[in-house]
């Protein structure tokens, strides 16, 4: 499904997004973290509460690794298919907390691996990394041969370190479970996150994780949610809460807006002549409108107005069926006919022109000149070449005409009005 958002500021998205039904498509790739107790599915009852719809599918064999399913033709079939708003990537539990260096080979190349993929499929899909949690009392195997693993919070805060920088490498959305999961564990530790095994997720658990993905992939409030699973509503509040807290009031930390398009430019005009200048990011397509009843779908387009006054511009920026526009109001005039500059004179070899325009200059170097008519339209420009200038006119029409000089900065340097008889 294509996904339609327009955006003007931050907040703006929030609200727009809040007041009507979403279908999201997700596809989950991880190991026994999402199999367990069916998080794909936990988070479509989830959106199912609140009117929404998340169609799901995922490979999340036991065990596995981003390095397994770099070559797994089951994940990467499902990946190829190209239909998906997200692809959530999750690593076996403990290998983003081991030494960095064994990171860095076991795990960081083939998270970008599975995220080239994910993009080749279907450019408009956003790959979501899945912060998992530290095991309750720490990494005991690891333990000694790997001292900050041996804690909850010592492999918890390694686990939230790495998978910030995967999301960071590959320009990503970040899903913070884990750091959902530490505030629970901090703030409401009568609730029970773990199962037997102190590693695997609980109902509980599994609940807070889906809580959390509503929370960033639809961007609602996660308080308005009336699902509770298996959960006691005082249970189920706190994790909304937590929740909230995290994720929601913090949906820039996690890059919910650094890949959607944003809408910015800025313009030069001389007369009712405008060239727009386009600082968009993340947009891949274009429609300008200029305020006078015409449209451009030009990356950098130029414009002449009808007539002088006042015209309001807006730029739509697009990408994925994501909108932002941004706008600016333009005031146009006649060019007015000046006299020559101390700083840089021009003669009119004869004024009125009949055949041939003929001017001289005090220094050619870097100048532009410009022909402007009475309407203030530009008829050319053409940078000088030579103190002496002669340019034929035939075929021009009788009328007023203004010489406008520009330096290298686009600065005018002297007008110089003619008439064409």
């Amino acid at each position: 499904m294509i996904r339609t958002v327009f955006t003007l500021t931050f907040c703006f998205i929030t609200l727009f997004v809040a007041a009507q039904s979403v279908t999201k498509r997700v596809l989950f790739i991880g190991n026994s973290y999402v199999y367990t107790n069916n998080l794909p599915q936990e988070l479509a009852n989830v959106a199912a509460s609140m009117g929404d719809e998340v169609i799901f599918d995922s490979n999340a064999p036991g065990g596995y690794t981003f390095e397994l399913h770099s070559t797994n033709t089951t994940t990467l079939s499902k990946i190829a298919a190209g239909t998906w708003d997200y692809v959530v990537l999750q690593e076996q539990s403990q290998i983003p907390s081991f030494p960095i260096d064994q990171v860095e080979t076991e795990c960081f190349p083939f998270a970008t691996i599975l995220n080239d993929s994910i993009i080749a499929a279907n450019a408009c899909t956003e790959t979501v990394f899945f912060m998992t949690w530290g095991r309750k009392e720490g990494d005991v195997g690891n333990c000694p041969f790997w001292p900050p693993v041996c804690t909850y919070s010592g492999m918890d805060s390694l686990l939230n370190l790495r998978y910030r920088m995967m999301a960071e490498d590959n320009d990503a959305l970040l899903s913070p479970v884990g750091q959902v999961w530490h505030y629970i564990r901090d703030n409401h530790p009568e609730i029970e996150l773990y199962n037997a095994d102190m590693s695997h997720p609980s109902s509980a658990g599994t609940y807070a994780a889906a809580i959390t993905f509503y929370s960033l992939l639809f961007q609602k409030d996660p308080n308005s949610i009336v699902y509770n699973g298996t959960l006691s509503s005082t249970d189920a509040n706190a994790i909304k809460n937590a929740a909230r807290a995290v994720v929601f009031d913090s949906l820039e930390v996690w890059h919910v807006y650094d890949y959607l398009p944003k809408s910015e430019f800025d313009f030069y005009n001389s007369g009712v002549y405008a060239e727009f200048s386009n600082y968009s990011t993340n947009a891949d397509s274009y429609l300008w409108k200029f305020g006078d009843g015409t449209e451009s779908v030009e990356v950098n387009p130029t414009h002449t107005y009808p007539a002088p006054g006042s015209y309001n511009i807006g730029l739509y920026a697009m990408r994925c069926g994501l909108i932002d526009s941004s706008y600016k109001t333009i005031t146009t005039a006649t060019i007015a006919i000046a006299d020559n500059n101390p700083e840089f004179k021009v003669n009119l070899v004869a004024n009125p022109v009949h055949s041939i325009l003929s001017f001289q200059v005090d220094n050619y170097f870097k100048i532009q000149c410009e022909i402007y008519n009475y309407t203030g339209t530009k008829i050319l420009d053409f940078p000088l070449q030579a103190n002496s200038v002669s340019y034929p006119l035939e075929g021009w029409q009788s009328g007023s005409y203004v010489l406008v000089f520009r330096d290298e900065q686009g600065i005018v340097v002297n007008t110089k009005g003619f008439i064409k008889l």
